[in-house]
């Protein structure tokens, strides 16, 4: 067979399997569809499908397949991290500062301590730094991926709980929003190489000028206009990023953080993350579990995944518990404010991704990582439904 046509029979299985399971199953209420394609990749990479059928698994995921794949998958998570930025909402966060400023820290602090703990554990055994790692490189971004809040699933998940344009559907945003800053700020930290430090000074300084010169832009152009011209922004700002040393989702983020929201019709804004959801990201879920590795063993791994998954969420149900009670929340709120802040999924694992890639960890850690956030999206819906459901029934009857 040509490479051609292995190309579309990988592409048949990264989008049926996937699909076939959370209708056949129904696994919506506990693994939406995009929780399903993680898994998936997973399943149809070297630790599960190479062991089980090594034959097949080389046929169809060959070297060129797998280029052709990645090309794809780049494009995909480039685009996503970049509607994240731009959906930021900064503006509202100043606006309720004081709220804001608490409830972020300690969302994000606490998590990331606790996980900085868990890393500095795993600093013990060998096989989980990565060749390139520095062990404060390590500790520091293990412990941030624990502390991470995927802000674009969780904008999909309070859409499915009904919550997304209610009070603290807005105030959980506003949060996240905050977090994110810090996550894509602290990860800059990490990636930075002291041997090219002018080169990244360089494009920091150039990447302020011309966000300038590129907002002034914006505002004179049509909408229609906006979309070519913000798409040629983010591939200027993402090989800028990954020429000073950086990761080119880093400047694919700051291409989106320097943009309004409200440049764009957030009808059509929505529709082009549903878009991307659906056309584009199941190729990157493929490509992320091609990448997972259970050499250090199943077990270990799954017991790094745990501490992690306890470190995160207990982190986060924490602090949070901490904010609701310095700032007086209702009864409930607290929980049910930690338990959607500690959605992980697809923003954790790009992050990971960036650490595979700069080999700060191993790709035994990757995989730990990988299971800890399908958990932590996993865990999100079931233990959030029922809370809002007494909460609303509280309101009620005080009514």
């Amino acid at each position: 067979m040509t490479t051609t046509e292995i190309y579309l029979i990988a592409l048949a299985i990264i989008f049926t399997v996937p699909y076939l399971i959370w209708r056949v199953f129904k696994t919506d209420y506990y693994a939406p569809l995009v929780v399903v394609q993680i898994i998936a990749g997973i399943l149809l990479g070297p630790g599960i499908l190479g062991k089980l059928y090594p034959d097949y698994y080389a046929f169809v995921f060959s070297a060129p397949v797998v280029q052709s794949l990645n090309g794809i998958a780049w494009w995909a998570v480039m685009v996503f991290v970049w509607i994240a930025g731009i959906e930021l909402d900064l503006h509202k966060a100043w606006v309720h500062r004081r709220e804001s400023t608490i409830t972020a820290s300690l969302a994000l602090g606490t998590p990331l301590l606790f996980g900085c703990t868990a890393a500095a554990g795993m600093l013990m055994y060998e096989g989980w730094v990565g060749q390139r790692g520095m062990r404060w490189q390590f500790v520091m971004g293990v412990g941030m991926a624990c502390a991470v809040t995927a802000l674009p699933i969780l904008i999909l998940l309070m859409e499915k709980l009904a919550i997304l344009r209610q009070p603290i559907g807005q105030r959980i945003l506003r949060y996240a929003s905050l977090d994110d800053i810090a996550i894509w700020g602290v990860l800059a930290l990490i990636l930075m190489d002291w041997e090219r430090v002018g080169r990244q000074a360089g494009f920091l300084a150039a990447f302020a000028a011309l966000s300038y010169l590129f907002r002034k832009l914006m505002v004179w152009m049509p909408e229609r206009d906006r979309w070519y011209a913000s798409l040629i922004w983010l591939i200027i700002c993402a090989l800028g990023a990954d020429w000073a040393g950086l990761h080119f989702m880093v400047g694919a983020f700051l291409a989106g953080a320097v943009m309004d929201n409200d440049w764009f019709n957030q009808e059509h804004m929505d529709m082009l993350r549903h878009h991307v959801l659906l056309v584009m990201m199941p190729v990157f879920f493929l490509s992320t579990g091609l990448r997972t590795n259970w050499s250090v063993g199943g077990e270990a791994v799954f017991i790094a995944a745990g501490v992690l998954l306890v470190a995160s969420v207990a982190g986060k149900l924490i602090g949070v518990h901490i904010a609701g009670k310095v700032l007086k929340w209702a009864p409930g709120e607290s929980a049910i404010v930690g338990w959607l802040l500690q959605t992980k999924a697809l923003i954790m694992i790009i992050f990971a991704n960036i650490l595979l890639d700069k080999q700060i960890i191993t790709n035994e850690t990757f995989t730990a990582l990988l299971l800890m956030a399908i958990a932590s999206t996993m865990l999100t819906v079931p233990m959030v439904a029922p809370r809002l459901q007494r909460m609303k029934e509280i309101i009620f009857r005080s009514k």
